[in-house]
């Protein structure tokens, strides 16, 4: 950034061109968010062409500054300097806003439009994605240039996230600013679009806080500008808000909040302030009085001087060759003194798992563990062959086993406590009691398309963070989720924590692999296939309580690399032609195994088939999916959750032992037994369906 704003009225024209399209393309949807759009312009014209690094020619450049517009609803802010600065969106596009198939849908949308860096729209989700941007710059760094001071490394950047009073309510925002003044986040700006304005009106009815306060409380580095002048005239200062930014920039110890007092839809002649215009359009008289104001002709629609548009195009692409030309030179030196961190960048960007993983998984012996300390066992294992992994969970390391053991913690040095070493090169992530937050912030260091995130919490608790779960998938963002404490054998924390249902809706998420492993080898190949898939997020979930490992040699199961196909047999039955097939997933195998063993004395061939991740099972090709749960067998299902998704793949004649209920607080194995998640429920179930039930199981997605 320059020392002084250089400001011109080609600058002042192309501001209110923002305005008009933005108006003019809600007109036109009949549908949309016009206020906000209107009276941001000149922010969002001052963050793309006078502040921001960012090449409109090459919209991925690693050398660019991210910016998140929380307050996604608002998303002409953002296309209308898109277009202006020229990354490939045109006056058509802003037309075909909110249309199929256009690239200018109502919210940010992440991989549809060019220079999107986050699927934004759900409000405070933005703030967290921000926070996870800023931390994926500063472990960049840690991780490819560690020695380099701050500001000097080409992997140094400038997170700037636009918010409104939506999102400075939503708890999600307040969980990821605490943990970024914690974290000292000095790469972070946040811009608090303080207009008082939400749906219903007014926000003294709900919002009455000093928001200013709350970040000053969190550590944050804040500035006001005040383009009301403490309500005596509206005046848009923008030399006040370049200082404040410039201000800001220079604060490389903790996060910077800059409240910018607005009015919503300034400029417009009879409903600036009102809160009509937050969501719907301003109508044809409003529109057009608009335009006079502002000195465009009420009778034209998406008016673009050339000249405007010359101007804009013109500075975007010469600051960008300005700033590639520094920073390319910077880069090529990086590689050339640092050859094996740029042989480690080349091998992050382009997607590929380093050659050193399979033989780093881990083999466990038979015997009994539970599948979250197996976890963490294939984290410590896995961690020098896997540099860019890192995370953590929501203050539950000790109980998800989210550590890898030998790691710092990623923190400001100073934060430090007896048990956690605080280093900016460390990998383990404290997310403090945030779920929500946690998920987002995630899903941004996943954006940043590095390093490869995780964070871990109790199964139940993914319900706080379902929402993140939800836009990771929208995103294919390849962010990892550890849930433990799988389900009633949680035992007597009560049916608070005990998840029953969460299984069932995680799955119903499209794009989201829901993974349960069924013991420590399992769960080593859980992770590795994990992160080879690196365009959609994972769950794995993970049991509190020790399951048997069991003997995969010659004779006995059968390999657990077999899981990545999402459903194997696992044991066969004795007559190579099974009468009866069980199904199981987690801790819910071993249960089939034993059942099995009783039905095979009793002279039932019945196989057993571990079935770990629906989803991946479902991308099989049918005749190996037909293969496994074959036609003309009775399929029993048995899951300690509720039944909920297992019919397809039993059949309409085929059996599910589950949990349709909410549990209680006693020991874990007694609630499976009062439950019937046992052996001897599985085969009375299958002697019942044996001795009653005609069936025509049709295959599993046939």
């Amino acid at each position: 950034m320059t020392t002084s704003l250089e400001w011109t009225e080609l600058d002042s024209r192309a501001v209110d061109t923002a305005r008009i399209l933005a108006a003019d393309a809600v007109e036109r949807a009949g549908s949309g968010h016009p206020g906000t759009a209107i009276s941001l312009a000149p922010l969002a014209y001052l963050l793309y062409q006078k502040v921001m690094t960012g090449d409109p020619s090459d919209p991925g450049w690693r050398g660019r500054d991210r910016f998140v517009l929380s307050a996604g609803h608002a998303s002409l802010v953002q296309y209308a300097q898109l277009f202006l600065a020229g990354y490939g969106l045109e006056v058509e596009d802003l037309a075909a806003t909110r249309t199929e198939g256009g690239r200018t849908p109502a919210h940010p949308e992440y991989g549809h439009t060019a220079g999107v860096e986050c699927t934004t729209g759900p409000l405070g989700a933005g703030v967290a994605n921000a926070v996870g941007f800023a931390m994926a710059a500063r472990r960049d760094r840690a991780l490819l240039d560690p020695d380099a001071a701050d500001g000097t490394s080409v992997f140094d950047r400038t997170v700037y996230c636009v918010a409104g009073d939506g999102c400075m309510q939503e708890g999600v925002a307040a969980e990821a600013s605490s943990l970024a003044g914690t974290q000292k986040l000095g790469n972070l700006i946040l811009i608090y679009d303080d207009n008082r304005i939400t749906i219903e009106g007014g926000t003294q009815i709900s919002f009455t806080e000093d928001v200013m306060a709350r970040y000053a409380a969190y550590g944050w580095d804040v500035h006001h500008v005040d383009w009301t002048h403490g309500g005596q005239g509206y005046a848009e200062d923008l030399e006040a808000l370049y200082a404040a930014l410039r201000a800001a920039k220079q604060v490389t110890d903790r996060p910077s909040f800059i409240r910018l007092t607005t009015v919503i839809g300034w400029s417009l002649p009879t409903k600036a302030g009102h809160h009509s215009i937050h969501g719907a359009r301003l109508g044809a008289e409003e529109l057009a009085g608009l335009k006079v104001a502002l000195g465009f002709d009420p009778t034209r629609s998406f008016q673009v001087d050339p000249e405007v548009l010359a101007h804009t195009r013109r500075n975007a692409a010469d600051r960008a060759a300005a700033a590639r030309q520094v920073w390319d030179a910077r880069f090529d030196s990086w590689r050339q003194e640092h050859p094996d961190k740029a042989v480690l960048l080349d091998r992050l960007t382009s997607g590929g798992l380093p050659d050193e993983l399979p033989a780093a998984l881990p083999s466990f012996p038979v015997g009994m563990m539970s599948t979250r300390a197996a976890s963490g066992a294939v984290l410590t294992a896995i961690a020098d062959a896997v540099p860019e992994l890192w995370g953590g969970s929501a203050d539950l390391a000790g109980s998800n086993h989210t550590s890898m053991r030998g790691q710092s913690s990623f923190l400001p040095p100073e934060r430090s406590n007896e048990e956690f070493t605080g280093d900016y090169n460390g990998r383990t992530l404290h997310f403090g009691i945030r779920e929500h937050a946690m998920g987002n912030i995630l899903n941004g260091i996943a954006m940043s398309g590095t390093t490869r995130p995780y964070g871990g919490t109790y199964l139940v608790f993914s319900d706080y963070m379902r929402a993140a779960v939800r836009l990771a998938a929208l995103q294919k963002a390849p962010s990892i989720f550890v849930w433990t404490h799988d389900s009633i054998a949680v035992g007597e924390d009560g049916p608070t924590h005990q998840p029953v249902e969460q299984i069932a809706a995680l799955r119903a998420i499209p794009g989201l692999d829901v993974i349960r492993p069924m013991d420590a080898n399992e769960t080593a190949h859980a992770w590795a296939q994990a992160l080879a898939n690196d365009d959609r997020p994972s769950a794995i979930i993970l049991s509190r309580q020790d399951l048997p490992t069991v003997d995969r040699g010659p004779g006995a199961c059968a390999p657990a690399e077999h899981m990545a196909r999402g459903g194997y047999t696992l044991l066969e039955a004795s007559t190579g032609s099974p009468q009866v097939v069980l199904i199981g997933t987690g801790s819910e195998v071993d249960i089939a195994l034993s059942a099995r063993d009783r039905l095979e004395e009793d002279g039932v061939p019945t196989r057993v088939v571990s079935m770990p991740c629906l989803e991946w099972f479902d991308n099989q090709p049918q005749e190996y999916r037909a293969e496994v749960l074959p036609q003309g067998t009775l399929r029993v299902a048995i899951e300690a959750g509720v039944r909920m998704g297992w019919r397809e793949y039993v059949g309409d004649g085929g059996a599910i032992v589950s949990v349709d209920r909410f549990g209680e607080s006693a020991p874990g194995p007694r609630l499976y037994e009062k439950y019937g998640i046992t052996p001897d429920a599985v085969v009375d179930t299958v002697r019942t369906a044996l001795g009653e039930v005609t069936y025509d199981v049709r295959p599993s997605r046939a």
